[in-house]
């Protein structure tokens, strides 16, 4: 058992790379020469019967002692069928390509041998490497436990889908918004236009204090809540959004092209919290200035529909799945605690946002 423990993490690794770099060409992507010879392996693999040898390991007997006497490294082999080679390579990691199959037969059996011989010297049972085995059980056992608790998730009715989508109408909603964006305040540039305009002839213009700096921000950002709610009224009188914004970033003393208006279809998890009171307005009614640190916010709701159940059906299962999972992994992570040795480990970092 540990000597298999050991093989499969070994193995997994040394595979990972030839996995990922299997089957292309010097341009990184497959060949149709390449593809064709893959067809080819494939088919002739697919013959050999489950039975058939495959690896053959002559002078390997792991029951056997090597002290056996003349000519026993000759006389016995150890044979692998494809059923036990095709079993491994599955643990190992699944749908193994033809060329990443042929490096497992070239690792595998020098592994084996390998593994056999630190076994015998007992290094299975000497520090470091019983501690390392120990850890690597724990953690393919974790591995294994993960993939069951998803395999088990995954079984979501078609009732429980439905059930799903009638008492969760709100999130299948798709709204149609127009949004014009405010900034919280001009500039550097517009503020320093405005200035010179004030005071052509100073040659050397001073530093202002900070309360001066203070005053100046809070006069900017009045004059851009106060721009926000003149185009919000205009919006509402049917002006166009776009030419609205265009003035909103001309106000603000910004150079880059305005941003586009329309937002197209969107969902209720696309906006921030804050902004939720949108999806409450009546089709072609124009929101309030909505005000956060980013800046004002001014929407018009075009259109509103809901997905049907078969379109969300694939989104429900989703969510039902993920749910299923933090269920089963929080009710196992949360069935014990743990205490640490802070003058051995030393105090515990900061939680974000303290």
């Amino acid at each position: 058992m540990n000597r298999r423990l050991w093989l499969l993490c070994v193995l997994s690794g040394s595979l990972a790379w030839g996995q990922a770099n299997s089957g292309a060409g010097a341009t990184g992507k497959p060949t149709g020469d390449d593809d064709d010879k893959k067809t080819s392996i494939a088919s002739a693999a697919a013959a050999v019967a489950m039975d058939a040898p495959v690896l053959t390991l002559k002078g390997y007997c792991p029951g056997r002692s090597q002290s056996s006497g003349a000519g026993a490294g000759t006389a016995c082999k150890t044979v692998i069928t494809r059923a036990q080679f095709e079993k491994m390579a599955a643990a190992i990691r699944p749908n193994m390509t033809a060329s990443v199959k042929q490096q497992l037969a070239s690792l595998y059996p020098r592994l084996l041998v390998m593994a056999q011989a630190a076994e015998q010297l007992g290094l299975d049972k000497q520090p470091p490497y019983d501690e390392m085995i120990v850890f690597s059980r724990l953690q393919i056992l974790t591995q294994g436990l993960t993939h069951k608790l998803q395999q088990d998730a995954a079984s979501i009715s078609d009732e429980e889908i439905a059930d799903y989508y009638r008492k969760n109408p709100d999130e299948f909603e798709e709204y149609t918004l127009e949004r014009l964006f405010v900034p919280l305040r001009k500039s550097a540039a517009a503020h320093d236009a405005a200035d010179t305009g004030k005071n052509q002839a100073a040659e050397v213009k001073q530093k202002s204090t900070p309360e001066e700096q203070a005053a100046e921000q809070a006069s900017s950002e009045r004059e851009m809540k106060e721009l926000a709610e003149k185009l919000r009224a205009q919006a509402a009188a049917g002006e166009d959004f776009i030419k609205l914004q265009q003035e909103a970033f001309a106000t603000a003393g910004i150079k880059v092209a305005a941003p586009a208006t329309s937002m197209g279809k969107v969902r209720r998890n696309a906006l921030p919290a804050g902004q939720v009171a949108i999806f409450e307005l009546k089709v072609n009614e124009v929101s309030q200035v909505i005000s956060d640190p980013g800046g004002h916010y001014i929407y018009k709701l075009e259109a509103k529909d809901r997905l049907t159940e078969e379109q969300a059906k694939a989104e429900i299962r989703r969510t039902l799945e993920n749910q299923s999972l933090k269920e089963a992994l929080d009710k196992i992570q949360t069935s014990f605690t743990t205490e640490t040795n802070d003058a051995y480990f030393g105090p515990p970092p900061p939680k974000p946002g303290q």
